[in-house]
């Protein structure tokens, strides 16, 4: 088994992130993809660390709630 999703998975993810409201969505993509500290991401933001956490748990949920839902098909969209 390896760790890399199957591509629909990777699409399903981008599509969540993408969803994210911005800010929420600019802290989520430094820390996890930009690889910032919270520290970091505090200063470039205005925001506390505290609020940088908060902003990272809030997207971590709406990942997952998306993330458990079925993924629509062009025939089920009504």
């Amino acid at each position: 088994m390896t760790d890399d999703p199957d591509p629909e998975t990777t699409k399903r993810i981008e599509r969540a992130v993408r969803k994210l409201p911005r800010l929420q969505r600019e802290i989520f993509v430094a820390a996890r993809l930009d690889d910032m500290s919270y520290v970091e991401i505090a200063e470039r933001t205005g925001l506390s660390v505290g609020q940088v956490d908060r902003e990272i748990a809030r997207a971590l949920v709406s990942i997952a709630r998306r993330m458990a839902r079925r993924p629509r098909r062009w025939w089920r969209l009504r």
